[in-house]
C-alpha cells in the first residue's frame, strides 16, 4: 500500500529552483540506473553524510541527499518501505531521508502518526555539514515544528497553546475558537476545515495549514 501523499505533484514538493536543480543534474540523471528502493538505500549509505539541500563549500548543485530523495519521490514508496527507512539500523541518514519524504510529501493528516513514535529518538547524528551532532527526536520535533529547513520552506505546522486538564483521571485537552469549541482525547486527531488539530498527552496541539 502506499504512503497516504498531499496530492500534489512529485515536482512541486520541492521549491522550484531546488526542483529545477536536481532534475538538471548529473549525479540525479545517473541515479536512473537506481531501479529498486534497496539501491537507493545502499546509495544512500555509501554517499551521503549530511541532509542540507545543496553541496556545501566549493560545490555547486543539489545535494546528495536531496537528489536521492527526489528518486525516492519517483518511487512512491510504500507504508512498509516507510516502516524500513525509519527504522533502519544502518546509517542515520537513511532514516533522516525517510522523514523528509514525509515531511515534504505526506498527506498532513498522517504527520503525526508516523513521527509520534521517534519524538524522544536517542540516535545522534550530524544533520548538517558543519558536523554539529543532534539526536534524531530533536531532528523529528524541528521538522514538525519548523518552517526553513536550511534554505528551503516547508508547509507551515503552526502551535497552537491549549488547555489541558484531567477528568476523572484521564487526560483530555479542549481548544476554544471563534464559534467552536473541541475537545480530544489523547492520541486523536480531527480536521476543521482544510486544519488537522493533533494532540498527544506529552504535547501541545498541532494544526497543519493547508
Amino acid at each position: 500500500m502506499e504512503i497516504q501523499t498531499c496530492g500534489k505533484p512529485i515536482d512541486s514538493l520541492l521549491e522550484k529552483v531546488l526542483c529545477m536543480n536536481i532534475l538538471s543534474s548529473d549525479y540525479f540523471k545517473e541515479l536512473y540506473r537506481l531501479k529498486t528502493y534497496h539501491e537507493v538505500i545502499d546509495e544512500i549509505y555509501n554517499q551521503v553524510d549530511h541532509v542540507e539541500p545543496w553541496m556545501t563549500g566549493n560545490c555547486r548543485g543539489p545535494s546528495t541527499a536531496f537528489c536521492l530523495l527526489y528518486k525516492f519521490f519517483t518511487m512512491k514508496l510504500t507504508v512498509k518501505q516507510m516502516h524500513g527507512l525509519l527504522k533502519h539500523p544502518d546509517s542515520p541518514y537513511i532514516r533522516a531521508i525517510g522523514f523528509l519524504y514525509l515531511r515534504y510529501a505526506a498527506d498532513p493528516k498522517t504527520l503525526w502518526s508516523w513521527f509520534e513514535p521517534y519524538i524522544k529518538d536517542e540516535e545522534e547524528f550530524s544533520p548538517g555539514s558543519s558536523g554539529r551532532m543532534t539526536t534524531m527526536g530533536v531532528y523529528v520535533r524541528d521538522l514538525l515544528l519548523g518552517q526553513n529547513f536550511w534554505t528551503t520552506r516547508f508547509l507551515l505546522l503552526l502551535l497552537l497553546y491549549v488547555r489541558r486538564s484531567s477528568n476523572a483521571g484521564r487526560m483530555h485537552a479542549s481548544l476554544t475558537l471563534p464559534g467552536l469549541e473541541l475537545e480530544a482525547q489523547p492520541r486523536t486527531s480531527f480536521c476543521i476545515g482544510t486544519t488537522l488539530i493533533l494532540f498527544s498527552p506529552e504535547s501541545l496541539f498541532l494544526c497543519c495549514g493547508r
